[in-house]
């Protein structure tokens, strides 16, 4: 499964980047995200309850950063297990554009699960995915953008 946007931040590029990094507004801002532990500048651990369909599962897992090419680049990889619900792999690339006051973040991302989950359907998961996905990015823009007008 792939998935690419992009969302332009109200927000000048280092403070994107500086948000981006933050473990706080990162788990303020991941849907079903319960727990966001930051075990070094390039290790997360997260603990995240999710619903797909008729499964819902609590996820475990761990997010590796690569930040060779920061403030204007990164990537992440990171995997999850659910349990008998399931696993699922992956990552992105992200890019951040300063554009005059705003930024503009694209990601593409990469994801493999397996499990109950897979059993799904491909179309279910997209979607669910592609919700996850903008659901994340708004209220990151939004926790943002008030973090820049306060």
């Amino acid at each position: 499964m792939e998935l690419s946007d992009e969302i332009i931040i109200n927000a000048p590029k280092d403070r994107v980047y500086a948000a981006l990094n933050d473990p706080e507004i990162l788990r303020q801002c991941i849907p079903g995200c319960e727990e966001l532990i930051k075990h070094s500048d390039t290790e997360l651990e997260a603990k995240v309850v999710l619903k797909v369909g008729p499964v819902k599962a609590r996820f475990s897992g761990d997010v590796q950063l690569d930040t060779a090419g920061a403030p204007d680049a990164f990537s992440l990889t990171g995997q999850g297990n659910g349990g008998a619900a399931g696993h699922a792999k992956g990552g992105a690339d992200v890019t951040l554009t300063a554009d005059g006051d705003c930024t503009i973040l694209r990601y593409d991302a990469k994801a493999a699960i397996g499990g109950k989950l897979a059993q799904l359907g491909s179309r279910l998961i997209q979607s669910t995915a592609k919700k996850l996905a903008a659901k994340f990015f708004k209220s990151f823009a939004d926790v943002v953008n008030e973090d820049v007008a306060a």
